[in-house]
């Protein structure tokens, strides 16, 4: 769009312009940046806030007439002398304003007087004042000026995984050998939060001592004293199998000694579908979440167990709400390619997914990663498809693709990963000791979310696309 500023000899009393604008959480976290202010009563998700809905600084509200002043009247070239501010209404996440500047006096100097108005929730006046510039000297006509993105890392998704937990009872989870800071606190902050009532497995002295460390309260905290690592994991499926817990979370051991006794014949926790691994993935700027399996246990898998990834991912997704998911299943490429099994691979699951035999979902297949999730890249490779450009869930040839997706996600696009292990007659919540608290709380959220709807079939929640929160 081309902007011309208007001259001083081309100002009229009585002139004026306006554009509307809609406050949204992100920019109350820039403003937070940008100017220092940090009061809790701006932040939409602060801990110490002082009301539940945050209030737009007034400077913020303020800094918008500056855009019509300098875009629109009298335009580029512009520099402002003083303003004047008298606020006299609050503004909101979601209120669309509507800011106006009209000249009311010119002066000599090429200085000009505007009257400045904003107007809110009803066509209110939040507020009002005077502005005095310097109209531009020279005439300029531009094109609107692109400026750098700016990407505000924050984890709405899960916040939202978090929220939607209240009213659900807290899922009573065995939590095996929490002897460490990491485990022992992640369990006890998700029970904190009412997402889970830990059972604690392992040895009583290890956990008492790592509870000293860390400063943490055990009273009316079941405690399961076993010793070694193999001995407290046998015993928390035993607990599952007797129907006291209805989930696992590991704790400060292997995964394999774990899922060794998940997935024992005699006394495990088998189905008859593969175990496989999820990371719920929270992407900051990414209007969803993006799931991605399985990088964390099967190796190198079949066609028959990509079905079971597969339709467990489905299922994780069909729990949070995403009515129907879309799998992209990937490979180098976009075409089949007789030699490279993962393109073989991935038709069968988009044909199997067709025919029923994959069900609740969308799948298609094979799909290079940029074309799963990039419409353009879709688009330039003439890609038809309901999946290309809007997948949901990420199906990875291999352990090694889905590892390195899943902390690439992290590491560089600052995504936290929440993981769960599916397959067994529970959820198994997987930590990692990097994992920070948003992602331990969402790993405990996301298996009480699925065990709802296993139960009842509807989702607690539903993931809807971005609506600038």
């Amino acid at each position: 769009m081309i902007r011309e500023n208007r001259l001083y000899d081309e100002l009229k009393i009585g002139d004026t312009a306006s554009v509307k604008r809609v406050c949204t959480a992100n920019d109350l976290y820039i403003f937070a940046h940008a100017s220092g202010n940090l009061n809790p009563i701006h932040l939409p998700s602060s801990e110490g806030a002082v009301r539940q809905e945050p209030v737009a600084p007034s400077m913020w509200v303020g800094a918008l007439v500056s855009a019509v002043l300098g875009n629109l009247l009298p335009g580029p070239g512009t520099l402002y002398r003083s303003q004047s501010f008298r606020f006299v209404g609050r503004v909101h996440v979601g209120d669309e304003l509507t800011v106006t500047v009209t000249v009311r006096e010119k002066a000599t100097d090429a200085r000009v007087i505007l009257d400045t108005t904003i107007t809110g929730r009803g066509g209110a006046v939040v507020a009002e004042g005077v502005a005095e510039v310097t109209a531009p000297p020279v005439k300029v006509h531009c094109d609107d000026d692109e400026v750098p993105e700016i990407l505000v890392e924050r984890h709405r998704h899960f916040d939202r995984m978090i929220a939607a937990c209240d009213g659900i009872p807290a899922l009573v989870t065995a939590v095996v050998a929490p002897e460490d800071d990491s485990s022992l606190g992640g369990a006890l902050l998700a029970a904190k939060h009412n997402l889970i009532r830990p059972i604690l497995v392992g040895s009583a002295t290890a956990i008492a001592a790592t509870a000293k460390a860390i400063g943490a309260d055990l009273a009316g905290i079941e405690i399961v004293d076993v010793a070694g690592d193999d001995a407290a994991a046998a015993r928390a499926v035993e607990l599952v199998r007797a129907g006291k817990a209805g989930a696992l979370m590991k704790g400060h051991l292997h995964t394999d000694v774990l899922l060794h006794h998940v997935v024992k014949h005699d006394g495990g926790l088998r189905t008859n579908r593969r175990l496989s691994h999820v990371f719920v993935m929270d992407v900051p700027g990414l209007d969803h979440v993006l799931i991605v399996s399985d990088a964390a246990i099967n190796i190198a898998p079949d066609l028959e167990t990509k079905v079971d990834i597969t339709q467990s991912a489905i299922d994780v997704a069909l729990a949070l709400g995403i009515d129907v998911p879309k799998v992209g299943v990937l490979s180098a490429v976009e075409t089949v390619n007789p030699k490279m099994q993962s393109t073989l691979d991935a038709a069968a699951l988009a044909k199997m997914s067709e025919r029923g035999q994959i069900k609740g979902g969308i799948v298609d297949g094979p799909l290079a990663m940029d074309n799963a999730v990039d419409v353009s890249a879709a688009k330039t490779k003439g890609i038809t498809s309901l999946v290309a450009g809007h997948a949901d869930i990420l199906i990875v040839p291999n352990i090694e693709a889905g590892n390195m997706l899943a902390k690439e996600l992290t590491f560089i696009a600052h995504a936290e990963a929440a993981g769960l292990a599916l397959g067994a007659t529970v959820p198994i919540i997987l930590t990692s000791r990097a994992d920070g608290d948003k992602a331990r709380l969402a790993s405990c959220a996301i298996a009480a979310l699925f065990q709802a709807w296993r139960a009842g079939g509807v989702p607690r929640m539903h993931i809807d696309v971005d609506d600038g929160m």
